[in-house]
């Protein structure tokens, strides 16, 4: 454990019971939001592979050159 964690977990363990509820909830949160960029980057990155057959090919390359 890194100092950094250390001086978190001893600021936590000062906190009041509903003030830990709250830290709880809120860390519960983050970690559902990390989740949810994970799947969003998963979900994008299989459709930019399913999608290269029909965005690259030599009907849109003309489209391609445009700038």
């Amino acid at each position: 454990m890194n100092t950094a964690e250390h001086a978190l977990i001893e600021k936590i363990l000062q906190l009041p019971p509903l003030r830990l509820a709250e830290v709880t909830d809120f860390v519960d949160f983050l970690r559902s939001r990390e989740t949810d960029r994970a799947l969003v980057q998963a979900a994008t990155q299989t459709a930019t592979a399913s999608f290269t057959a029909v965005w690259d090919n030599d009907a849109d390359a003309v489209y391609d050159a445009v700038k």
